[in-house]
This record gives structure tokens, C-alpha cells and sequence, in this order.
């Protein structure tokens, strides 16, 4: 950069000033940012109140990545100059990560390009994508390099995928421009699920990028980690077409380069983990814990400082995620719980970590605090989120044997309200907790709601036929004789026309005979006598047998085929003589021998324990000895039974 003009200085110290400062000047055209922080030094030993030369020491430093040592010298400076370091200052805090404190820096600075540029990538940061997607949206007049590259991911992680042609129509961008562009379109197409185009897309981004990096003369390892992405992302769009072996692969072969791309290595281990699922829980537990710390003292998590700051906030809770569903299936309960009362303070807006503290406590045979706990929260979320809060209470409380609780969470969800599903489990709530009044006012209701509505895809007949069915299974054969005859009228339903005739012969016989001429004959019935019919005795029952009728004429067939089996001969071992066939053969021959009857132990020798010692305690312990014989084996025998039961069986798991 061009110096400034300087105070004055003596002859020798200007001239000294001025070739320190192209000295500068040229280590920065070179990019080296080590050697330009060292000539910086020189020029403030010189003329310590130099303002271009702290300026462009904080700057090598950034660009050196020596933030620590470019934070210290701007708290150093910021009383010797009389220099605003807030924007500085707020960028090395945001590569810091201190997302809160490099936000409180900006306030007060004035509102150009660069300022706002940062604000936006704070937000983006802090996970808040609408708030950065509209200052993106501001500063689009601007003439920001690669301003629209980071339009386009702020508009994929705020959910709004669906704006981003209409963005890139309005500044006259094409997707192929750059193969950063390409990428981010890429992902914008497989979030609104066309996963042949993003395919196609992205392998046009690594050709582009391909051809592009190799003009720059990079190295293959440099390029090969600049193109990592895509290649995390083409093994994506394998395992969303269902690919899954395929998948694997990829995500594998990336692992195992071990490339210096922390965060595309990350989204493969976590994608790998996710496809596998509880397969090999020990390795995935090992290779997800590489990418996390722990810190001892607060239990609280984060991951390595290089993917806390690369990786977006809703990649951070995958991987939290999947390592407390691995936690879950490897039943680690008690690690599963601290992670789980961490989660929702790292995520305080999402509704998983919610989800997954109610899975350790259905874990515990704690259903009552699950369901306690997931109505508090259904309260604090609004009701796009809370409706997944509020399934997951009736789930829990369904299995649980809480049915009342079920069909309470399921009314506070307005929506699916009157789907058919929804009714038929409102339904059976409502009879296992013996409310049948409850259940006929859930059917009344979705009556009454399908008949309002102005759908083309009704649901009115299907809600209506099992509304009736339900009342007269409950005595309440009016109320279904009426819905029967309205579904008789509107639909010309044949089930809806048996069941009317049926409920209205209870009810109202002339009604019943009028609808009965309705129905068609059946073929083959034109001159059955039904007095006839009703003086027969009935069909025999048929044993072993699922068909209905007289079953005679199939077992006298089955007799005559018995009679007719031509019966072989014998066939008998080569010498064997039928008419002498000599002595029978031993039936025990093929028991082992000491299962015999005829088997006889092998009698102890005396000799063997014999004693030396006088002739009285010989004859003593003989004595003993045969007083103790008939109980000995049979205290062995208990002895060794005891140790079988008690032995614990082997585990397998690991």
C-alpha cells in the first residue's frame, strides 16, 4: 500500500521509513504475511506512532491465521492510536468463534459493505439464516466478490432453496460461473429433491473446478482438498437414491484419504454413521468422539475448534444426534442423559434434542416423565414445531397404556384434526379408556368437517361408513340407521345399503323392506325357498379343516386311494434270512455303555487309602469312612447342580 505522509523526521530515519515501508509493501504483493508482520515491527520501532504500519501488522497477522497474536496487538494499540480497531477486533473474534462478543464489537461502526459483509457471517454463524440472508440482500448492488456463492448457501440453510433461481435470474448469474456457485446451487436442488439435476450439476462443478485450480497451479493435495465437498456431497445424492452401498464406499474412500478438510471429513463420518445405523456402534462411537470435546469440569460439549467454526449449526446437531442415538442403542444411559440435558441448551430452537431427553427417559421406564415433560415443551413451541412434540407424547403415552393422554395430544394438533387415520386412533384411545361418548364426538365431528369441506379428494363417505358401523356396534342404531341412509343417497353405497336394511329391521321394518328391493339378487339364489332353507339342518363342522360344507365325499375318496397303495416288500440286510432270523438284536446297542442296564461300575481299590498309623485309627477312620458313603454322592451331586444355576451365562455384547 502507499504510505502516508509522515511526520517529520530526520534525514536518515525518513529514508530508513520509506524503504522499510516498500520493503512492506512488496512482502505483502507476495502474499508473505510472516515477513511483513516482522518489517512492520521495524517501521514502529522507527516511528512508533505509524498508523498505516499497526494497521498492516494486524492485517499479516490475520492473514497469517495468527489471530491470537492480531487480537492481542489490537487490545495493546487501541490506547496508542487513535484508530477505531472494532472491525478488526470483531473479526478476530469471529474466527475465534465468539460469536456474541465480535457481534457486540460491530455496534457503534458505521454501516459500509465490509461491516455488514461480517455481520452476515456472524449471523450465518450464529444459525440466525434469515436475519443473514437479508443483509446478503442488501449488499447485492454492491460490488462484493462472491457475494451471490454466499447468497445462495445462506438461502439453503435458511429452508428457503426454492428462491434461489429467481435470485440468480435477477443478478444475471449463471450457475456454472464458478464451481463454488455450481456446488451451492447443487444443494439447493437436492433440498427441493431433484437429485438427477443436482448430480449432473455437481459433477460439472468438479470438472470446472478441476480445470480452474490446476490453472493456479496448485498442488494435486490442494486441489484434492478444495474439491472435498463435492465429493462429500455426489456421495450424498448416492445414499438419497437409495445407492447405499455405493454410499459407503465414497464415504469410506474419503475417510481414509484423511484429507486436511476437517469439516467435509466430519459430514462423511456423520453421514457414514447414519447409513450404517446401530451396525458396529463401538466404531462409530469412537470415530464421532475424534471430532467432539469434552470439557470435564461443566459437562458441557463442543466439537474441535476448526468444525465449531466451519461447520453450520444444523450439521453440529447431526452429529450430536447421531452420537446420543449411538449412546442409546449401545445402552449407555448414564452418558446418554448427560448429553441429552446438554443438548437443548446448545439448541435451544430445535425440537430434537427435546425429542431424544424423552427417549432416555422411555429408556428408564420413566413414561409418566416423558410424557410430562414433552407437554411442558409443546406450550413453549409454536405449532409447526410443537406438532412433532405432541405425536411423540401420544406415541409414548399410547404404549405406555395412557390412552387418555394420547388422544389428548392428538386434539391439540389442528391440522391433521379430521384425517382418517388420525380419527381411527382417536377413536380406539377413546374405547380402550372406555370413553364411547368421547369417540362418537370425534366421528360426528369429521363428519362434519368432510361435509363442509370443499376438497376434491373427500374423505365424507369413508368417515361416515365407519361413524355408523362404530354406532351400531355401540347401540346406537338411529343415529347410524340416518348416516346409513345418507350414504345410501349421496353415494349409492352397497355396504352403506346392507348395513341401513340391517339397522333399520331393529328399528323400523317398513323402512328395512323398502330398502331390501334395492338390492340386486345374487346369481344362482332365483329359486332357493328360504323357509326351506331356514328347516335345514346347517352345515357339518369339518375337523382340521378351514372349509365349510359336507366333507363325506372327500374322505371316501381319500379311503379308496388308501385301499388301492400297493404295499412294497421289505427290504432286509444282504444274508439276512426272514424265516430264521435267529436272536433279537440287543434294544440298548445304541446307548452309550455306562446308560446301560447292564453296566456295573468299576469297585474302588481299598488298598489305595490305606493309612499309616495305629491299628485304632485305621479302624476309626474305616469306620467313618463307611458311615459318610451313602451321603457323600448325593452332596456332590447337589453341590455341582448349584454351580450350573448360579454360573452366569455368557454376555455378548460388546
Amino acid at each position: 500500500m502507499a504510505p502516508k505522509a509522515k511526520p517529520k523526521l530526520s534525514a536518515t530515519a525518513a529514508v530508513s521509513v520509506e524503504d522499510l515501508f516498500m520493503t512492506l509493501d512488496r512482502h505483502i504483493q507476495r502474499s508473505e504475511y510472516d515477513r511483513a508482520v516482522k518489517v512492520a515491527d521495524q517501521v514502529l520501532s522507527v516511528a512508533p506512532g505509524d498508523e498505516d504500519a499497526i494497521q498492516c501488522k494486524i492485517v499479516a497477522l490475520i492473514k497469517a491465521d495468527n489471530i491470537d497474536a492480531a487480537l492481542s496487538t489490537i487490545v495493546a494499540s487501541s490506547n496508542k492510536f487513535p484508530l477505531d480497531f472494532g472491525f478488526f477486533k470483531a473479526y478476530c473474534l469471529f474466527e475465534q468463534n465468539k460469536l456474541d462478543e465480535a457481534m457486540e464489537s460491530l455496534k457503534g461502526l458505521e454501516k459500509d459493505s465490509a461491516t455488514m459483509l461480517l455481520e452476515s457471517q456472524i449471523l450465518f454463524q450464529q444459525g440466525k439464516m434469515d436475519a443473514s440472508v437479508d443483509i446478503y440482500q442488501k449488499l447485492q448492488k454492491s460490488k462484493i466478490e462472491s457475494l451471490e456463492v454466499n447468497l445462495v448457501a445462506g438461502l439453503v440453510a435458511a429452508g428457503r432453496a426454492y428462491e434461489v433461481q429467481g435470485m440468480m435470474d435477477a443478478m444475471r448469474v449463471k450457475a456454472t460461473s464458478t464451481f463454488a456457485l455450481a456446488y451451492n446451487v447443487a444443494c439447493a436442488l437436492v433440498e427441493r429433491n431433484k437429485y438427477s439435476d443436482a448430480e449432473q450439476l455437481l459433477l460439472l462443478a468438479r470438472r470446472i473446478g478441476l480445470e480452474t485450480l490446476m490453472d493456479e497451479d496448485l498442488a494435486d493435495d490442494e486441489i484434492e482438498i478444495m474439491l472435498a465437498p463435492i465429493a462429500v456431497q455426489l456421495a450424498y445424492v448416492q445414499q438419497l437414491f437409495g445407492n447405499k452401498q455405493e454410499a459407503i464406499e465414497s464415504y469410506t474412500d474419503l475417510i481414509k484419504r484423511n484429507l486436511h478438510d476437517e469439516s467435509s471429513n466430519a459430514v462423511a463420518i456423520n453421514n457414514l454413521i447414519a447409513l450404517k445405523g446401530p451396525k458396529d456402534i463401538s466404531d462409530g462411537l469412537r470415530k464421532l468422539d475424534s471430532l467432539i470435546e469434552k470439557s470435564i469440569g461443566d459437562q458441557s460439549f463442543q466439537l474441535i475448534p476448526v468444525l465449531e467454526l466451519k461447520l453450520s449449526a444444523k450439521q453440529k446437531e447431526a452429529i450430536y444426534i447421531n452420537r446420543m442415538l449411538l449412546l442409546l442403542h449401545s445402552n449407555k444411559i448414564d452418558q446418554a442423559r448427560v448429553l441429552a440435558d446438554a443438548l437443548p441448551r446448545m439448541f435451544p430452537n430445535s425440537v430434537t434434542p427435546i425429542l431424544l431427553q424423552a427417549a432416555v427417559f422411555v429408556r428408564e421406564n420413566k413414561a409418566g416423565k416423558a410424557e410430562e415433560m414433552l407437554g411442558k415443551y409443546a406450550e413453549k413451541f409454536p405449532s409447526n414445531k410443537s406438532k412433532i412434540v405432541l405425536l411423540a407424547r401420544a406415541q409414548i403415552a399410547a404404549a405406555a397404556g395412557h390412552p387418555q393422554i394420547a388422544s389428548e395430544s392428538l386434539l391439540k394438533i389442528p391440522d391433521i384434526q379430521h384425517m382418517p387415520a388420525t380419527v381411527a386412533t382417536l377413536v380406539s384411545l377413546k374405547e380402550r379408556a372406555g370413553d364411547v361418548d368421547g369417540a362418537s364426538a370425534v366421528l360426528d365431528s369429521a363428519v362434519k368437517y368432510w361435509s363442509n369441506a370443499m376438497t376434491e379428494e373427500s374423505k365424507l363417505s369413508v368417515i361416515m361408513q365407519e361413524a355408523a358401523a362404530f354406532k351400531l356396534k355401540h347401540g346406537q342404531k338411529e343415529e347410524a340407521s340416518k348416516l346409513f341412509e345418507e350414504l345410501v343417497k349421496s353415494h349409492h353405497s352397497i355396504e352403506a345399503l346392507v348395513g341401513l336394511i340391517q339397522t333399520a329391521a331393529c328399528t323400523d321394518v317398513e323402512k328395512a323392506e323398502t330398502y331390501e328391493k334395492q338390492l340386486k339378487p345374487l346369481p344362482g339364489l332365483k329359486y332357493v325357498d328360504a323357509n326351506a332353507l331356514e328347516k335345514t339342518p346347517g352345515a357339518k363342522r369339518v375337523e382340521n379343516g378351514p372349509q365349510l360344507g359336507n366333507a363325506e365325499p372327500h374322505e371316501t375318496k381319500g379311503k379308496e386311494k388308501a385301499k388301492k397303495k400297493r404295499k412294497r416288500k421289505p427290504r432286509y440286510p444282504k444274508g439276512f434270512d426272514p424265516a430264521n432270523p435267529g436272536p433279537a438284536p440287543d434294544p440298548e446297542r445304541w446307548l452309550p455303555k455306562r446308560e446301560r442296564s447292564s453296566f456295573r461300575p468299576k469297585r474302588k481299590d481299598k488298598r489305595a487309602a490305606q493309612i499309616r498309623g495305629s491299628q485304632g485309627a485305621v479302624a476309626k477312620e474305616a469306620a467313618n469312612t463307611g458311615n459318610t458313603k451313602s451321603s457323600q454322592p448325593s452332596i456332590a451331586k447337589g453341590s455341582s447342580s448349584s454351580a450350573a444355576a448360579v454360573q452366569p451365562k455368557p454376555s455378548s455384547k460388546p
